[in-house]
Protein backbone atom coordinates (compact mmCIF):
# COMPACT_ATOMS: atom_id res chain seq x y z
CA UNK A 1 0.00 0.00 0.00
CA UNK A 2 1.42 3.27 -1.01
CA UNK A 3 1.70 6.44 1.57
CA UNK A 4 -1.24 8.84 2.66
CA UNK A 5 -2.50 11.10 0.06
CA UNK A 6 -1.05 14.42 1.69
CA UNK A 7 1.92 12.52 2.23
CA UNK A 8 1.93 11.45 -1.66
CA UNK A 9 1.53 15.10 -2.45
CA UNK A 10 4.18 16.60 -0.57
CA UNK A 11 6.45 14.65 -1.81
CA UNK A 12 5.63 14.47 -5.35
CA UNK A 13 5.79 18.93 -5.30
CA UNK A 14 9.27 18.34 -3.13
CA UNK A 15 10.97 15.78 -6.20
CA UNK A 16 9.81 17.98 -8.68
CA UNK A 17 11.66 20.74 -7.48
CA UNK A 18 14.52 18.72 -6.49
CA UNK A 19 14.89 17.70 -10.29
CA UNK A 20 14.47 21.30 -11.11
CA UNK A 21 17.37 21.97 -9.24
CA UNK A 22 19.60 18.89 -10.55
CA UNK A 23 18.38 20.21 -14.28
CA UNK A 24 19.76 23.57 -13.34
CA UNK A 25 22.96 22.38 -11.87
CA UNK A 26 23.30 20.30 -14.71
CA UNK A 27 22.56 23.08 -17.56
CA UNK A 28 24.93 25.46 -15.03
CA UNK A 29 27.65 22.83 -15.05
CA UNK A 30 28.09 22.71 -18.48
CA UNK A 31 27.91 26.52 -19.39
CA UNK A 32 31.05 26.89 -16.65
CA UNK A 33 32.78 23.41 -17.52
CA UNK A 34 35.63 25.41 -18.54
CA UNK A 35 35.79 28.06 -15.64
CA UNK A 36 36.80 27.70 -12.03
CA UNK A 37 34.94 25.16 -10.21
CA UNK A 38 32.44 26.65 -7.33
CA UNK A 39 31.35 24.90 -4.13
CA UNK A 40 28.74 22.84 -5.64
CA UNK A 41 31.21 21.70 -8.17
CA UNK A 42 33.66 19.98 -6.35
CA UNK A 43 32.35 16.08 -7.40
CA UNK A 44 29.56 16.34 -4.53
CA UNK A 45 26.10 16.20 -5.06
CA UNK A 46 24.18 19.75 -4.06
CA UNK A 47 23.02 20.29 -1.43
CA UNK A 48 19.29 21.86 -0.45
CA UNK A 49 18.39 23.01 2.55
CA UNK A 50 14.93 23.66 4.31
CA UNK A 51 13.91 26.56 6.03
CA UNK A 52 12.17 25.13 8.94
CA UNK A 53 10.24 27.46 11.69
CA UNK A 54 9.02 23.79 13.34
CA UNK A 55 5.40 24.83 12.17
CA UNK A 56 3.33 22.28 10.07
CA UNK A 57 4.09 23.71 6.50
CA UNK A 58 7.77 23.20 7.16
CA UNK A 59 7.81 20.55 9.05
CA UNK A 60 6.30 18.28 6.13
CA UNK A 61 8.19 19.86 3.86
CA UNK A 62 11.53 18.87 6.11
CA UNK A 63 10.20 15.26 6.00
CA UNK A 64 9.37 15.57 2.20
CA UNK A 65 13.03 16.70 0.95
CA UNK A 66 14.31 13.91 3.62
CA UNK A 67 13.12 11.61 1.86
CA UNK A 68 12.97 12.59 -1.76
CA UNK A 69 16.82 13.27 -1.09
CA UNK A 70 17.78 9.71 -0.61
CA UNK A 71 16.32 8.55 -3.85
CA UNK A 72 17.81 11.33 -5.86
CA UNK A 73 21.97 12.82 -6.43
CA UNK A 74 21.10 15.42 -3.26
CA UNK A 75 22.22 16.24 -0.38
CA UNK A 76 19.18 17.45 2.28
CA UNK A 77 20.20 20.09 5.16
CA UNK A 78 18.09 22.03 7.08
CA UNK A 79 17.89 26.15 9.01
CA UNK A 80 15.71 27.26 11.63
CA UNK A 81 15.77 30.61 12.49
CA UNK A 82 15.20 31.64 16.22
CA UNK A 83 14.10 35.48 15.59
CA UNK A 84 14.16 35.33 19.71
CA UNK A 85 10.70 37.70 19.86
CA UNK A 86 9.09 35.10 22.11
CA UNK A 87 10.39 33.36 25.51
CA UNK A 88 12.07 30.20 24.91
CA UNK A 89 12.57 30.88 21.27
CA UNK A 90 16.51 29.68 21.47
CA UNK A 91 15.14 26.59 23.42
CA UNK A 92 12.42 25.86 20.74
CA UNK A 93 14.91 26.45 18.03
CA UNK A 94 17.35 24.22 19.61
CA UNK A 95 14.48 21.44 19.33
CA UNK A 96 13.11 22.20 16.06
CA UNK A 97 17.18 21.91 14.55
CA UNK A 98 16.84 18.06 16.73
CA UNK A 99 13.95 17.16 14.63
CA UNK A 100 15.60 17.87 11.36
CA UNK A 101 18.11 15.89 12.52
CA UNK A 102 16.65 13.20 13.39
CA UNK A 103 14.72 13.10 9.67
CA UNK A 104 18.40 12.57 8.50
CA UNK A 105 19.35 15.89 7.40
CA UNK A 106 22.29 17.57 6.99
CA UNK A 107 23.47 19.74 7.58
CA UNK A 108 21.17 21.18 10.29
CA UNK A 109 21.67 24.67 11.80
CA UNK A 110 19.75 26.76 14.25
CA UNK A 111 20.52 30.62 13.75
CA UNK A 112 19.92 33.42 16.06
CA UNK A 113 18.76 36.97 14.36
CA UNK A 114 18.18 40.21 15.63
CA UNK A 115 15.05 42.06 14.36
CA UNK A 116 14.97 45.37 13.75
CA UNK A 117 11.43 47.68 13.75
CA UNK A 118 12.03 49.17 9.88
CA UNK A 119 8.33 48.76 8.34
CA UNK A 120 7.24 47.32 10.90
CA UNK A 121 6.94 43.88 12.83
CA UNK A 122 6.56 41.28 9.96
CA UNK A 123 8.28 42.86 7.93
CA UNK A 124 11.39 43.25 9.76
CA UNK A 125 11.25 39.62 11.00
CA UNK A 126 11.28 38.79 7.63
CA UNK A 127 13.90 41.09 6.32
CA UNK A 128 16.08 39.23 9.11
CA UNK A 129 14.70 35.91 8.37
CA UNK A 130 16.12 35.53 4.98
CA UNK A 131 19.55 37.79 5.14
CA UNK A 132 20.35 34.24 7.49
CA UNK A 133 18.88 31.75 5.14
CA UNK A 134 21.01 33.87 2.38
CA UNK A 135 24.23 33.80 4.68
CA UNK A 136 23.77 29.99 5.36
CA UNK A 137 23.24 29.39 2.06
CA UNK A 138 26.23 31.14 1.07
CA UNK A 139 28.56 29.41 3.88
CA UNK A 140 27.35 26.00 3.34
CA UNK A 141 27.36 26.49 -0.86
CA UNK A 142 24.18 25.47 -0.82
CA UNK A 143 21.80 24.81 -4.93
CA UNK A 144 18.71 26.06 -3.40
CA UNK A 145 16.60 26.98 0.34
CA UNK A 146 12.93 25.27 0.01
CA UNK A 147 10.43 27.41 1.69
CA UNK A 148 7.11 25.67 2.71
CA UNK A 149 4.48 28.59 1.43
CA UNK A 150 1.36 27.04 1.16
CA UNK A 151 -1.95 27.81 -1.56
CA UNK A 152 -3.13 29.85 1.73
CA UNK A 153 -0.53 31.65 2.42
CA UNK A 154 -0.18 32.30 -1.16
CA UNK A 155 -4.09 33.53 -1.44
CA UNK A 156 -3.39 35.33 2.08
CA UNK A 157 -0.50 37.72 0.26
CA UNK A 158 -2.62 38.39 -3.01
CA UNK A 159 -5.38 39.59 -0.81
CA UNK A 160 -2.90 42.02 1.26
CA UNK A 161 -1.75 43.32 -2.22
CA UNK A 162 -5.25 44.13 -3.13
CA UNK A 163 -5.56 46.21 -0.11
CA UNK A 164 -2.60 48.01 -0.87
CA UNK A 165 -3.79 49.16 -4.26
CA UNK A 166 -0.32 48.31 -5.22
CA UNK A 167 -0.97 46.70 -8.92
CA UNK A 168 -1.02 43.84 -10.98
CA UNK A 169 2.77 42.80 -9.44
CA UNK A 170 1.53 42.54 -6.02
CA UNK A 171 -1.46 40.16 -7.00
CA UNK A 172 1.16 37.95 -8.42
CA UNK A 173 1.75 37.22 -5.10
CA UNK A 174 4.80 34.98 -3.80
CA UNK A 175 7.01 33.46 -6.90
CA UNK A 176 7.78 29.57 -7.02
CA UNK A 177 11.26 30.62 -7.56
CA UNK A 178 12.81 33.51 -6.39
CA UNK A 179 15.85 34.82 -5.17
CA UNK A 180 19.63 35.24 -6.35
CA UNK A 181 20.61 33.04 -9.12
CA UNK A 182 16.69 31.26 -8.34
CA UNK A 183 18.33 30.27 -4.62
CA UNK A 184 14.26 29.79 -3.18
CA UNK A 185 12.07 27.46 -4.53
CA UNK A 186 7.95 27.28 -2.54
CA UNK A 187 7.59 23.74 -3.84
CA UNK A 188 4.03 23.98 -1.73
CA UNK A 189 1.90 26.74 -3.74
CA UNK A 190 -0.87 24.69 -4.57
CA UNK A 191 -0.90 22.46 -1.51
CA UNK A 192 -3.35 23.66 1.36
CA UNK A 193 -2.38 23.86 4.36
CA UNK A 194 -4.65 21.08 5.76
CA UNK A 195 -2.82 18.95 3.06
CA UNK A 196 0.54 19.83 5.00
CA UNK A 197 -0.65 19.69 8.46
CA UNK A 198 -2.08 15.77 7.56
CA UNK A 199 0.92 14.81 6.13
CA UNK A 200 2.90 15.48 9.61
CA UNK A 201 -0.18 14.36 11.63
CA UNK A 202 -0.05 10.42 10.02
CA UNK A 203 3.93 10.33 10.23
CA UNK A 204 3.19 11.69 13.64
CA UNK A 205 5.94 14.63 13.49
CA UNK A 206 5.49 16.80 15.90
CA UNK A 207 4.85 20.31 14.87
CA UNK A 208 4.92 23.79 16.45
CA UNK A 209 2.33 26.42 16.08
CA UNK A 210 3.38 29.84 16.29
CA UNK A 211 1.39 31.85 18.86
CA UNK A 212 2.11 34.85 16.55
CA UNK A 213 -0.14 33.01 13.94
CA UNK A 214 -2.79 33.46 15.86
CA UNK A 215 -2.36 37.32 17.13
CA UNK A 216 -4.65 39.71 15.85
CA UNK A 217 -1.89 42.11 16.51
CA UNK A 218 -0.68 41.43 13.56
CA UNK A 219 -2.64 42.06 9.87
CA UNK A 220 -1.88 38.73 8.19
CA UNK A 221 -2.72 36.83 11.02
CA UNK A 222 -6.45 38.79 11.30
CA UNK A 223 -6.93 37.92 7.44
CA UNK A 224 -6.21 34.37 8.55
CA UNK A 225 -8.33 33.95 10.89
CA UNK A 226 -11.26 36.41 10.50
CA UNK A 227 -11.11 37.80 6.59
CA UNK A 228 -10.67 34.45 4.59
CA UNK A 229 -13.34 32.67 6.69
CA UNK A 230 -15.28 35.94 6.09
CA UNK A 231 -15.03 35.63 1.68
CA UNK A 232 -15.41 31.86 2.34
CA UNK A 233 -18.63 32.13 3.72
CA UNK A 234 -19.99 34.96 1.87
CA UNK A 235 -18.36 33.57 -1.25
CA UNK A 236 -17.90 29.85 -1.13
CA UNK A 237 -15.43 27.20 -0.18
CA UNK A 238 -13.14 28.48 -3.24
CA UNK A 239 -12.08 31.58 -2.80
CA UNK A 240 -8.17 30.24 -1.54
CA UNK A 241 -8.29 28.39 -4.93
CA UNK A 242 -9.53 31.20 -7.10
CA UNK A 243 -6.89 34.04 -5.23
CA UNK A 244 -4.04 31.39 -5.64
CA UNK A 245 -5.22 31.02 -9.68
CA UNK A 246 -5.11 34.71 -9.48
CA UNK A 247 -1.46 34.89 -8.66
CA UNK A 248 -0.36 32.52 -11.13
CA UNK A 249 -2.24 34.79 -14.33
CA UNK A 250 -1.57 37.88 -12.76
CA UNK A 251 2.59 37.05 -12.49
CA UNK A 252 2.01 35.99 -15.78
CA UNK A 253 0.56 39.28 -17.11
CA UNK A 254 3.36 41.36 -14.99
CA UNK A 255 6.29 39.89 -16.13
CA UNK A 256 5.28 40.31 -19.91
CA UNK A 257 5.21 43.70 -18.93
CA UNK A 258 8.03 44.28 -17.31
CA UNK A 259 9.36 42.64 -20.23
CA UNK A 260 7.52 44.98 -22.15
CA UNK A 261 9.42 48.42 -20.39
CA UNK A 262 12.50 46.55 -20.47
CA UNK A 263 12.50 46.96 -24.23
CA UNK A 264 10.82 50.35 -24.21
CA UNK A 265 13.34 51.95 -22.08
CA UNK A 266 15.90 52.25 -24.92
CA UNK A 267 13.14 53.70 -27.24
CA UNK A 268 12.45 56.10 -25.09
CA UNK A 269 15.67 57.91 -24.55
CA UNK A 270 17.34 60.56 -26.69
CA UNK A 271 20.93 60.74 -27.63
CA UNK A 272 22.10 61.50 -24.72
CA UNK A 273 20.30 58.92 -22.66
CA UNK A 274 17.64 60.96 -21.10
CA UNK A 275 14.34 60.46 -21.08
CA UNK A 276 12.10 62.59 -23.96
CA UNK A 277 8.55 62.98 -22.39
CA UNK A 278 6.98 62.89 -25.83
CA UNK A 279 7.92 59.39 -26.89
CA UNK A 280 7.32 58.32 -22.86
CA UNK A 281 3.35 59.87 -23.64
CA UNK A 282 2.52 57.59 -26.27
CA UNK A 283 3.61 54.28 -24.58
CA UNK A 284 0.74 52.26 -22.93
CA UNK A 285 0.15 53.13 -19.25
CA UNK A 286 1.46 50.24 -17.85
CA UNK A 287 4.36 49.85 -19.52
CA UNK A 288 5.43 54.20 -19.19
CA UNK A 289 4.78 53.29 -15.06
CA UNK A 290 7.22 50.33 -15.37
CA UNK A 291 10.18 52.49 -17.07
CA UNK A 292 9.56 55.42 -14.95
CA UNK A 293 9.62 53.20 -12.06
CA UNK A 294 13.10 51.32 -13.08
CA UNK A 295 14.56 55.25 -14.07
CA UNK A 296 13.44 56.12 -10.35
CA UNK A 297 14.76 53.13 -8.78
CA UNK A 298 18.21 53.58 -10.71
CA UNK A 299 18.65 57.12 -9.66
CA UNK A 300 18.61 55.68 -5.99
CA UNK A 301 15.26 55.38 -4.56
CA UNK A 302 14.86 52.19 -2.58
CA UNK A 303 12.85 49.90 -4.07
CA UNK A 304 10.68 49.11 -1.04
CA UNK A 305 9.94 53.00 -0.34
CA UNK A 306 8.99 53.78 -4.02
CA UNK A 307 5.03 53.02 -3.70
CA UNK A 308 2.78 53.51 -6.75
CA UNK A 309 1.58 57.20 -5.83
CA UNK A 310 4.94 57.86 -5.99
CA UNK A 311 5.07 56.53 -9.28
CA UNK A 312 1.67 58.29 -10.75
CA UNK A 313 2.73 61.58 -9.63
CA UNK A 314 5.59 61.20 -11.85
CA UNK A 315 3.54 60.05 -14.74
CA UNK A 316 1.55 63.35 -14.41
CA UNK A 317 4.83 65.34 -15.18
CA UNK A 318 4.14 63.04 -18.62
CA UNK A 319 0.38 63.01 -19.02
CA UNK A 320 -0.63 66.26 -17.14
CA UNK A 321 1.97 68.92 -17.59
CA UNK A 322 0.92 72.40 -16.17
CA UNK A 323 4.52 73.43 -15.28
CA UNK A 324 4.30 71.51 -11.92
CA UNK A 325 7.91 71.71 -9.77
CA UNK A 326 10.05 68.86 -9.24
CA UNK A 327 8.60 65.94 -7.25
CA UNK A 328 10.33 64.75 -4.49
CA UNK A 329 10.84 61.19 -4.16
CA UNK A 330 11.95 58.60 -1.28
CA UNK A 331 16.11 58.18 -1.46
CA UNK A 332 16.18 62.38 -1.97
CA UNK A 333 15.46 61.43 -5.71
CA UNK A 334 13.81 64.22 -7.32
CA UNK A 335 11.98 64.07 -10.67
CA UNK A 336 11.63 67.34 -12.88
CA UNK A 337 10.23 67.68 -16.37
CA UNK A 338 13.07 69.80 -18.26
CA UNK A 339 13.15 71.05 -21.77
CA UNK A 340 11.12 68.09 -22.95
CA UNK A 341 13.10 65.45 -21.18
CA UNK A 342 12.56 64.16 -17.50
CA UNK A 343 15.17 64.30 -15.23
CA UNK A 344 15.33 62.06 -12.50
CA UNK A 345 18.52 62.12 -10.22
CA UNK A 346 18.99 62.45 -6.73
CA UNK A 347 19.33 65.71 -5.04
Amino acid sequence: MGPHPAVAAIRLAVRRVLHDVLTDQTEHAARFAHSAPGPASAGEPPLVLVACSGGADSMALASALAFEARKLSVRAGGITVDHGLQHGSAQRAAEVAARLTALGLDPVEAVAVQVGREGGPEAAARDARYAALDEAAERHGAAAVLLGHTRDDQAETVLLGLARGSGIRSLSGMAAVSGTAGRYRRPFLQIDRQTARKACMVQSLPVWDDPHNADPAYTRSRLRHEGLPALEKALGKGVVEALARTARLSRDDADALDSWAADADASVRDESGMLDCAKLYVLPPAVRRRVLRRAVIEAGAPAGSLFARHVEEVDRLITGWRGQRAINLPGRVQARRQGGRLVIRQG
